[in-house]
């Protein structure tokens, strides 16, 4: 994978609303950080969802929230 894929996959999950549950309709960049440590420890579903919301953990994890904020579409 390129770098350009790699930067439209981080665009496209930072912009990915959560579809169901408590947080549903939120961006996974603003999802809650212990909710994401809940999935990490239950585990990530096995899709494509599943992979943004492990990169959104580990986006949290190491800071990096803040970095990623301008890239959210209102």
């Amino acid at each position: 994978m390129n770098l350009l894929e790699n930067q439209k996959q981080l665009i496209e999950a930072v912009n990915q609303t959560m579809p169901y549950g408590k947080y549903k309709g939120r961006k996974l960049l603003e999802l809650p950080e212990p909710y994401l440590v809940w999935f990490h420890k239950e585990g990530f579903p096995e899709n494509k969802l599943g992979q943004q919301l492990a990169l959104m953990y580990e986006v949290k994890l190491n800071g990096l929230e803040g970095m990623l904020r301008p890239l959210l579409n209102r």
